[in-house]
C-alpha cells in the first residue's frame, strides 16, 4: 500500500512539473512596449551569448559596439541589426526575469534594468 502511495505522489509530481516550469506570463505587444521602452535588458541568448542592450523610445537599440532597431509586431518584439532580416520573439515574464520565446521554445533570458545605466 505504501509503495502505491509513493508511486502516485511521484507520478503526480512528474505530471505537474511541466506546469510549474511554464508559469511565465506571455506579454501583449503593449505590455512589451511598456516594459522595454527606455530601459536596458541584460541577459543571455542561446545562439549569441551574453548581451546588454538599451531600447530607446524611438525604436533604436544601443549596445556596447553596435546599434539596431526594435519594434512591436502584434504580440512579438522584433529586432533588426545592420542588413540582417528582422527576427521576432514572444516575450514572457516571470518575476524579474524575461524570456525570449520562439516557436514555443525559450531562446534566451534577461533582466530589465531601468534606464540606460551604461550610457549607450
Amino acid at each position: 500500500m505504501r509503495k502505491a502511495v509513493l508511486l502516485s505522489v511521484a507520478l503526480a509530481t512528474l505530471i505537474l512539473l511541466p506546469l510549474a516550469a511554464s508559469a511565465a506570463e506571455v506579454l501583449t505587444g503593449d505590455q512589451i512596449r511598456t516594459l522595454v521602452s527606455g530601459n536596458t535588458i541584460q541577459g543571455d541568448m542561446e545562439a549569441s551569448g551574453v548581451y546588454t542592450e538599451f531600447y530607446a523610445d524611438d525604436g533604436t537599440i544601443k549596445g556596447k559596439d553596435y546599434t539596431g532597431v526594435w519594434s512591436i509586431d502584434g504580440d512579438n518584439m522584433c529586432f533588426q541589426y545592420g542588413s540582417d532580416p528582422a527576427a521576432c520573439w514572444q516575450v514572457a515574464k516571470e518575476g524579474d526575469q524575461i524570456q525570449w520565446v520562439k516557436d514555443g521554445k525559450v531562446d534566451g533570458t534577461g533582466m530589465v534594468v531601468s534606464g540606460n545605466p551604461n550610457n549607450y
